[in-house]
């Protein structure tokens, strides 16, 4: 079944049917305001190395609104919760900005259960407590429309006239993610504080920014990889979606640093 009831949430999630020896598991994480289909365009790639499972975070896509509020921890938690159904000990990871801070909470708990990991357009300590405040605020009063700029401002100048099919897309199911789920996941980020926890991960990592990033700029990703020892670096011409705008270089680095422990030369910005 597609979904896994876990504390107190149905979780919905797709893990690829494939059983080749020797493919390990990865797990991709979404950002704030998407679904599992933010990874469309790595899935082929993707799959002639890992067997993919992608799940909705808490509130989004086809995952259940928990009916009290939670933090990164149960966001982590829920990952786990997928792996331990499915008897995967071990598993890759890659997430984008609540995603990626997932993946930083994992890395810092149970890193022991992720060989390699990949975050990205992400950071430790993502917006200030008055920002996330206010928007849960203009979300509680004007529903997902009200923040529409939000969407907009994750891509890079000239990329949404480009590209109205994807946009189109996101749009979609941005305002079709529920207010509460919205508003629950903007509450965890807001409360999450990874800074102190950065010196003692050691799972490999490799941190992805992108140079036109607002949300998370790359001074922040380049300051994840500064503060976890041994962590990887790549900037990509891209904005908070770097996995869309600069969908080649992402997959090269994901897939280079995931099967080899090293990043190739790819595109930077």
């Amino acid at each position: 079944m597609p979904w896994l009831e876990h504390d107190n949430v149905r979780l919905y999630h797709e893990l690829d049917d494939t059983h080749e020896a020797g493919k390990p598991v990865l797990v991709l994480s979404n950002s704030l305001g998407t679904s599992l289909g933010m990874w469309a365009p790595q899935l082929d790639a993707l799959r002639q190395h890992f067997r993919l499972l992608r799940y909705d975070q808490r509130g989004h896509g086809q995952t259940s609104v928990p009916d009290a509020p939670f933090g990164v921890a149960q966001l982590g938690g829920d990952v786990l919760a997928l792996l331990d159904h499915y008897d995967i000990d071990l598993a890759l990871f890659c997430g984008l900005s609540m995603g990626g801070l997932t993946g930083l909470w994992l890395a810092a708990h149970h890193g022991e259960r992720f060989p390699r990991m990949v975050v990205s357009n992400t950071a430790p300590l993502i917006g200030s407590q008055q920002g996330w405040n206010d928007r849960i605020a203009l979300v509680e009063r004007g529903g997902m429309a009200a923040i529409t700029d939000k969407l907009m401002s994750w891509f890079s100048p000239g990329y949404p006239e480009a590209h109205p099919t994807a946009i189109d897309g996101f749009m979609k199911v941005f305002l079709a993610t529920p207010t509460a789920g919205y508003n629950g996941c903007c509450a965890a980020i807001r409360d999450a504080d990874l800074r102190a926890q950065l010196p003692n991960i050691r799972v490999p990592l490799l941190v992805i920014g992108g140079t036109h990033d607002v949300s998370t700029p790359p001074a922040q990703t380049q300051a994840i990889a500064d503060g976890v020892p041994g962590a990887q670096y790549v900037q990509l011409a891209a904005g908070h979606l770097s996995n869309w705008e600069q969908a080649d270089g992402y997959t090269e680095a994901l897939v280079s640093f995931l099967t080899t422990g090293v990043v190739r030369e790819v595109a930077h910005g």
